[in-house]
């Protein structure tokens, strides 16, 4: 089968800009700025199959933008070569070919042409693009004035409407309401069905694991690894955690957090966990005071924002601790969760004191893996027990045979 997207030894080289403080640059009497190389990818290999729906992830400034533009044509690759084969529908940033003067009619048609439709099929089709953007009452009003949910729900109706071979998204449904991200979900995934290629990037590893069958991870503009998406998520996750760049924390004047970190079922420092084993948050603190009463707690999200999880010990006496002591403080839980990713934080304060004598650390993300098709906030473990029945229960008359009880999915 031939790659419907197909990049070689794709590089992309910009030039840097560096200042020259003025009084510098006049003492020396030369120009204020520098030029300098940078290179935004190096070295890409892909390809990408009719009917495969494939997610790109990596922090930001990794390159993953870079080589969505590459792939829309939007820019030329220094080195290497981009093959893309079929119609090509581009959604890599918030109102990308819309003019902001024109109506949002006259948008879709000059977007629906760009993309390659013709003005019978924009017509054809125009009822459904209102219908799916949901934007009946503005489609006459300039979309200068519509908000960025409105341009992203009109483009991407545009974008799907025309029946694209090759589909890049990239992070723009961000920015749309939950209900409107379900719909795009699903139609991605009919189109997908219909022969489609679809390209993904996002920074939500739920979106990711839900749309792509395989992932690749790219990381400060290198090649780091193309496979099964669960792997490549937990693969990202270990980079954040290693560069600690989930978040930031905060240090009071009371006690500073010195180390924050998850501890996996094999006693190591891990950013990955399978469901249901035992899971160590670890966090190392030093009381810059003393403290008559200290407290401790932790909190896990989910990378999408919603709590899961939090508690505290500030209903147990640890006892005074003196200025300068050191103490490790360890939560352990059972990871009772779905397939996801996740953030944690840790606190330590003196709850019985006024002003900054609260400490909160370093967010870590890490991935739990396992059983994918458990959804919510916790994996509750459920038991399955099935009967098979003789008869017609409707009746009255079923009667049970030997219960045949089976767990989990």
């Amino acid at each position: 089968m031939t790659a419907s997207v197909s990049l070689k030894g794709v590089g992309k080289r910009y030039v840097k800009y560096d200042d020259i403080p003025l009084l510098i640059s006049r003492f020396r009497m030369r120009a204020g700025n520098k030029r300098s190389a940078f290179w935004a990818l190096r070295d890409i290999d892909l390809e990408v199959e009719p009917g495969e729906s494939f997610g790109v992830i990596g922090r930001n400034g990794s390159g993953k933008s870079t080589m969505f533009r590459m792939l829309a044509g939007v820019t030329a690759p220094t080195e290497g070569t981009v093959r893309v084969r079929g119609r090509v529908a581009p959604l890599i940033s918030v109102g990308i070919g819309f003019h902001p003067e024109l109506t949002g009619r006259e948008n879709v048609y000059v977007n629906g042409i760009i993309l390659g439709m013709t003005r019978q099929e924009i017509d054809k089709r125009f009822d459904m693009i209102l219908d799916f953007a949901e934007v009946h009452e503005f489609i006459d009003t300039p979309v200068k004035f519509y908000s960025s949910g409105m341009f992203v729900r009109l483009g991407f109706a545009v974008a799907v409407a025309a029946d694209p071979e090759v589909l890049l998204v990239d992070e723009v449904l961000a920015v749309g309401d939950l209900a409107f991200q379900l719909r795009c979900y699903d139609r991605m995934e009919e189109i997908r069905r219909e022969g489609a290629t679809v390209l993904v990037v996002s920074h939500n590893m739920n979106a990711i694991r839900r749309l792509c069958q395989r992932t690749m991870v790219i990381h400060d503009g290198k090649h780091v690894f193309t496979g099964e998406t669960d792997e490549a998520v937990s693969l990202y996750n270990d980079i954040l955690g290693n560069l600690n760049l989930a978040g930031t924390g905060e240090q009071s004047s009371h006690v500073e957090i010195l180390d924050f970190s998850i501890i996996g079922a094999r006693g190591k420092v891990s950013s990955h966990v399978e469901t249901g084993d035992e899971l160590t948050f670890r966090m190392d603190v030093r009381f810059r005071e003393a403290s008559d009463d200290p407290a401790f707690g932790f909190r896990i999200h989910k990378d999408t924002g919603q709590e899961v999880y939090s508690e505290n010990t500030m209903l147990r006496q640890y006892g005074p601790v003196k200025a300068g002591e050191s103490m490790r403080i360890e939560f352990r839980i059972r990871a009772a969760l779905p397939t996801s990713s996740y953030i944690a934080k840790a606190m330590a304060f003196n709850h019985k004191s006024e002003g900054n004598l609260r400490a909160v650390s370093e967010s870590i993300s890490f991935f739990v893996s396992g059983r994918p098709f458990v959804k919510g906030t916790a994996d509750l473990a459920a038991v399955f027990d099935v009967e098979r029945l003789e008869g017609d229960p409707t009746t009255g008359n079923g009667q049970a045979q030997v219960p045949q009880p089976f767990s989990g999915d």
